[in-house]
């Protein structure tokens, strides 16, 4: 009776556990220099254990069907991840980021507890347990590498049936953005912040631009090379201190200590007598040890960005 009450808990709350001790380990900033949840060890290898503690602890009866041992660990990953986020302790727009690794580390994690309890391999449970404690014997390895900081590019571009005098005043100035003209549909999913306006001092070399977000997000944009209803780059810096804390997840923050925009450029090419071509591309900056999966994701948003402002520009511009 005991053995059969026992057994739901370890399969839940012994992984759901262990999920916690992890994340509050690495989360912890005077240990930043061993453990980091912004790490591989932490997004991969942590679900990993996860998923291996599910199905170790499960009924051997259970673990011959394959599809349980690749299914089960997802019940604690969803639990943890519905806790932190019902506690405040992550966004949604990180964990959403991430959780693709983490069913599928999960996953992976699962197919290997079941390997070990239908071999019956010699000194199982001292090899499992290692498995469990690698997110901890590779983490300090990992922080010693460090952290790789690449610069990515995200380009754009739109057609526009207008006069180009009218397409370059809704470049350089962008006037209210209502919500019905707010076309962002994987950042408004993540809940980031949404455009409202730009505003520009003057036109030219040296020009003041401020993109204006809601939420409290500004971009701070100087102009560094200027052509007239041709071209227009500008550096951009987004202040983190200026963002109130509950408006995006600290580990996605833009200006912060992993996402970073460096800068924009828009182009105008015209095409034929009633067309134009608006291009619009910016460069942005990741610093993690994860660049080649965050960098899918930083690039998508961007992209979602650029496309919803040239929209934007694109209706206005043939309304007149």
């Amino acid at each position: 009776m005991t053995t059969n009450f026992l057994k739901p808990f370890r399969l839940i709350v012994f992984p759901l556990a262990f999920a916690f001790i992890c994340y509050f380990i690495f989360g912890i900033d005077s240990f930043e220099d061993l453990f980091n949840i912004m790490s591989i060890s932490f997004i991969f290898l942590v679900p990993f254990s996860i998923g291996l503690l599910t199905v170790y602890f499960s009924d051997i009866q259970l673990i011959k069907k394959i599809r349980y041992a690749m299914l089960a660990p997802w019940i604690s990953i969803m639990a943890f991840f519905l806790i932190t986020l019902f506690l405040s302790l992550e966004g949604w727009a990180c964990w959403l980021m991430i959780l693709p690794v983490f069913l599928f580390a999960a996953s992976l994690g699962g197919l290997i507890a079941r390997r070990y309890r239908l071999r019956k391999y010699r000194n199982e449970k001292i090899q499992v347990s290692l498995f469990v404690l690698l997110p901890f014997l590779i983490s300090p390895i990992e922080r010693y590498i460090g952290d790789h900081p690449s610069i990515y590019k995200a380009y754009t571009y739109i057609d526009i049936d207008a006069d180009k005098a009218h397409i370059w005043n809704n470049v350089t100035r962008v006037r209210g953005i209502t919500s019905t003209e707010d076309k962002g549909w994987l950042t408004e999913t993540l809940g980031f912040p949404r455009p409202l306006r730009a505003e520009l001092n003057y036109n030219g070399v040296g020009g003041y631009r401020k993109a204006i977000f809601d939420k409290g997000l500004i971009f701070h944009e100087q102009v560094t090379n200027y052509s007239d209803q041709k071209f227009m780059r500008f550096t951009i810096k987004a202040n983190p201190h200026e963002i109130p804390s509950t408006t995006m997840d600290e580990h996605v923050v833009i200006g912060g200590e992993y996402f970073d925009v460096i800068d924009g450029t828009y182009e105008l090419e015209r095409l034929n007598n009633k067309t134009y071509r608006l291009h619009l591309y910016s460069h942005f900056k990741l610093t993690t040890t994860f660049n080649f999966y965050a960098g899918l994701w930083a690039d998508w948003i961007m992209k979602d960005i650029q496309n919803n402002i040239l929209q934007v520009i694109k209706q206005r511009a043939e309304d007149i």
